[in-house]
């Protein structure tokens, strides 16, 4: 399984950016599938996840109000509409994808089974 993480670019402050994920491969079933960010000198934080039943979405205080993830289950496809960036939003993003609940929670990076090889997002001030 492969994931194929597009849409990244350098924006200004207070632009938007939409990114997407795809999977490609063999068939798995997905439980979820998750944005997370790592932004130079830090470790990789959540930023938000959709779980396919019932569409729920969860999202990281930073990016509440702001960001909106969406996707198709059925596509293995998830989306990050990104609103109102700031500089401090610049980082590579990581798509991810879990086939199945392991209790670790949505935020968590261990929760998640394939990984994509990220986009790169920089925001200018």
């Amino acid at each position: 399984v492969q994931l194929q993480a597009s849409g990244g670019g350098l924006v200004p402050a207070g632009a938007s950016l939409r990114l997407s994920c795809a999977a490609s491969g063999r068939t798995f079933r997905s439980y979820a599938m998750a944005w997370f960010r790592q932004a130079p000198g830090k470790e990789r934080e959540f930023v938000a996840a959709i779980r396919w039943s019932g569409y729920i979405t969860y999202y990281a205080d930073s990016v509440k109000g702001r960001f909106i993830v969406s996707g198709d289950n059925a596509k293995k496809t998830v989306y990050l509409q990104m609103n109102s960036l700031k500089p401090e939003d610049t980082a590579v993003y990581y798509c991810a994808a879990s086939t199945r609940f392991k209790g670790r929670g949505l935020s968590s990076d261990f929760e998640y089974d394939y990984w994509g090889q990220g986009t790169q997002v920089t925001v200018s001030s």
